[in-house]
């Protein structure tokens, strides 16, 4: 789809480079830029299996894929010509380098739009322009209010196991840059676009944000709940030992599980008759699901209950996750410097 576009990827850890895997997904001709000796730290960030003596770790491999890779370091004259030959003829520069780095290496926006007036600068940075402060994923978890809501009250603040503020930027970045070039199909000049972490985590807050906004509601730690449906994250024990959950969004999903567990009583008891009432005797709710969720094998369940359209899930680990075709079909390989590589698509619109 994108054959003709050239990418520089002169980006580490995760952000920038799972955006300069996008577009080598979509054909683009994407080329890595690392420093000679300090390049993408994610390489050494291995697993304790690892082989540590390999030059890339399973997480670089997971947001590098279908790359070439060059090695220039811009404070060399030779290395620093080189990179602007390369702007010369591209299309897409994405960077996270640090407040001043541009300054300091001669990429500012106004030398690298000088040399192609077509590029389209993507920039990741941790607090906003100009904002020199070192930002890593966990630390904006942190400082977003994710890591207060996630986990619970016995756990105390958990951050999510992904880095998650990383996975949104990169989105927003993508949806930037695609503007950007529908833009300059019709002006034939490029720019320069930046997002922060700080700016994707607090934007990813949505409706908790509201919560707050509008009724003045701070988030607890409640595990998996959700702060405004019930039943909806709680976990539920089968007959043959597998953990359940529900997603019931509506009363009719409730009338339909009532039924399922033959509960038909529950729909019409005031206490869980509607949404709110639900919330609040959620825990009485929970036990008298429970008591007869326990008679009952988890597949027969989950299948009858997706028969009849009502979101129900069993709790897999990746080993369960992989076993399934569907999420195999998403995986794609790669050799890099000569080891197998493998990662989930970053491209999944058909």
């Amino acid at each position: 789809m994108l054959e003709d576009l050239v990418v520089i990827d002169a980006s580490t850890v995760l952000a920038g480079p799972s955006v300069g895997t996008f577009f080598a997904e979509l054909g683009a001709k994407v080329l890595k830029v690392e420093h000679p000796v300090h390049k993408d730290v994610t390489r050494s960030w291995k697993l304790p299996n690892e082989d540590s003596k390999k030059p890339l770790s399973a997480y670089f491999s997971s947001i590098n894929y279908k790359k070439n890779y060059v090695s220039l370091d811009l404070k060399r004259e030779t290395d620093h010509e080189r990179f602007m030959e390369l702007i010369k003829k591209a299309d897409i520069l994405i960077t996270n380098f640090k407040k001043g780095d541009d300054v300091k290496l001669g990429i500012t926006n106004e030398q690298l739009m000088a040399s192609n007036e077509r590029l389209i600068i993507g920039k990741i940075n941790g607090y906003g322009e100009e904002s020199d402060r070192v930002a890593y994923d966990l630390i904006l978890q942190a400082e977003s209010g994710f890591m207060s809501m996630n986990g619970t009250p016995e756990s105390g603040p958990v951050k999510m196991p992904v880095a998650l503020i990383d996975v949104l930027s990169a989105h927003h970045l993508k949806e930037g840059i695609l503007l950007a070039l529908y833009e300059r199909e019709k002006t034939g000049k490029g720019k320069s676009i930046s997002v922060s972490l700080y700016d994707a985590a607090i934007s990813s807050l949505v409706n908790q944000a509201s919560n707050y906004l509008m009724a003045g509601h701070v988030p607890q730690r409640i595990g998996s709940l959700h702060p405004n449906i019930a039943p909806y994250g709680e976990l539920f024990k089968t007959q043959d030992n597998a953990d359940i959950t529900f997603a019931i969004g509506s009363d009719r999903h409730f009338q339909k599980l009532c039924h399922v567990l033959g509960l038909d009583e529950l729909s019409t008891n005031p206490h869980f008759n509607s949404n709110q009432q639900r919330v609040i005797h959620r825990n009485e709710l929970a036990e008298l699901l429970q008591a007869k969720i326990t008679e009952r094998k988890a597949a027969p369940l989950l299948q009858k209950l997706e028969e009849l359209n009502v979101p129900a899930g069993k709790i897999k680990n990746l080993q369960e996750v992989f076993q399934d075709d569907k999420a195999r079909s998403l995986v794609r390989t790669e050799e890099i410097e000569g080891i197998d590589t493998k990662r989930i698509t970053s491209v999944v619109f058909k």
